[in-house]
């Protein structure tokens, strides 16, 4: 490993701001993808003449796929660097997407297209701490973190809003050109206007140091904060993504009606929009990372346990804000604390380990159903288990020790 001759000034470079531009773009194009059968999914089913549990797997290919792809894509952006590793993964993600909008009626087409769109997602998940060291100092990086993490949320609530009404007036089959052409297009202004990075670093020249993947690998493998903060993870983004998954059983089982689940869903994702860009801007202003993981934690503790217990719609409506304020805030925290305890480990890997966990924590509703199966049909013991667990979790967060770029004096 060797060390860069320290530049005498730095510069923070305003293209910045086109290069996290055109990368946000790309990343809702991929969740639009993503979550596009999903509202129109009886639709869906009889256009590709499948079962709706086709149309379940196609959404669900992009989890099983991420698990082996996760780490190669870290991998590749370290190597390879920003512009080459996630214009990659941008050229399927458009090549593909276009090709399901090509042929709109054959479901082997749409596997065959969500498939490699599948694997173009981990080369743009895994590259969010990547993009902020390397273009933006570290005052701003969780705040940067979070922003990518907006476009995430703006994919999905494009997908689940736009979707039915571009059914309605334009077809099954005019949604699907929309949306591939939308992807191709946020591919080609990705590859025009993205750039490795910028002419000088815009932060301490031993922030630019790193090890090698497989060196910064078992480095962290030593963290004890690694740990800590994984199984945070797990257990907030998969109670999270559960109650987002099982919402229509969760609701039945509540006495609410359908319209109504799908209002709690609408406010988890509003409160997950809007904790992602408060907590991340939280923590760059305090300059602290631990201090605002663990308030995300013990807050997300009564949320989920009173969600669970709770039978009133409107107590409801204030628990599903709750866990999605502070779960999904938290996690672009999460994401830079993991980038800045691991150094010199590689952006991209730490970036690759702990989205490979959220992506991980899917199991969960696997268990969840399970559970239900020898507790009369509810969720609400499995749920309950899950929240005693993330609220041991959090007691053992608080031996992490704080990020050392925190420690240091502010410029």
């Amino acid at each position: 490993m060797s060390r860069p001759t320290a530049p005498a000034t730095f510069r923070v470079d305003p293209y910045r701001w086109t290069v996290l531009g055109v990368f946000m773009l790309i990343n809702v194009a991929v969740q639009v993808l993503w979550i596009s059968y999903a509202p129109v999914a009886s639709q869906a089913a009889h256009a590709y003449g499948v079962k709706r549990e086709g149309i379940d797997l196609l959404a669900n290919l992009f989890m099983i796929i991420y698990l082996p792809v996760a780490i190669p894509a870290a991998w590749a952006i370290d190597r390879f660097g920003l512009k080459k590793a996630v214009g990659f993964g941008a050229v399927l993600i458009g090549g593909f997407g276009l090709l399901r909008a090509l042929f709109p009626t054959d479901y082997r087409m749409a596997l065959i297209g969500t498939v490699g769109i599948s694997i173009g997602q981990p080369f743009l998940l895994n590259a969010f701490t990547k993009l902020a060291a390397v273009w933006f100092p570290s005052a701003h990086r969780a705040t940067v973190t979070g922003m990518m993490f907006l476009a995430m949320f703006a994919g999905i609530g494009i997908g689940e809003g736009l979707t039915p009404w571009l059914c309605e007036n334009y077809t099954f089959t005019g949604m699907q050109l929309i949306y591939g052409v939308g992807a191709a297009l946020s591919a080609w202004f990705f590859l025009l206007m993205a750039r490795d990075k910028p002419s000088t670093p815009p932060d301490s020249a031993e922030d630019q140091v790193r090890a090698l993947v497989f060196q910064g690998f078992r480095g962290m493998m030593r963290r004890k904060e690694v740990y800590m903060l994984s199984l945070a993870l797990f257990l907030g983004s998969g109670i999270v993504n559960a109650v987002f998954t099982l919402i229509d059983g969760l609701a039945q089982e509540k006495g609410l009606t359908t319209g109504q689940g799908v209002t709690l869903t609408l406010v988890l994702l509003v409160a997950g929009i809007l904790g992602s860009i408060l907590l991340p801007a939280l923590s760059d202003t305090l300059r602290r990372r631990k201090a605002v993981l663990l308030v995300g934690i013990f807050a997300a503790v009564p949320a989920a346990f009173f969600l669970a217990l709770a039978r009133s719609y409107g107590g409801e409506l204030v628990f599903f804000f709750l866990l999605g304020f502070f779960v999904t805030g938290m996690t672009p925290v999460a994401y830079q604390y993991g980038a800045e305890i691991t150094h010199p480990a590689p952006e991209g890997l730490s970036n690759g380990i702990f989205a490979l966990v959220v992506q991980a924590s899917g199991l969960l509703i696997v268990a969840m159903d399970s559970v239900k199966k020898w507790t009369h049909g509810s969720y609400v013991p499995s749920l309950l288990i899950l929240t005693l667990f993330l609220f041991f979790s959090g007691r053992l967060f608080l031996r992490a020790k704080e990020s050392p770029d925190m420690l240091k004096p502010s410029c």
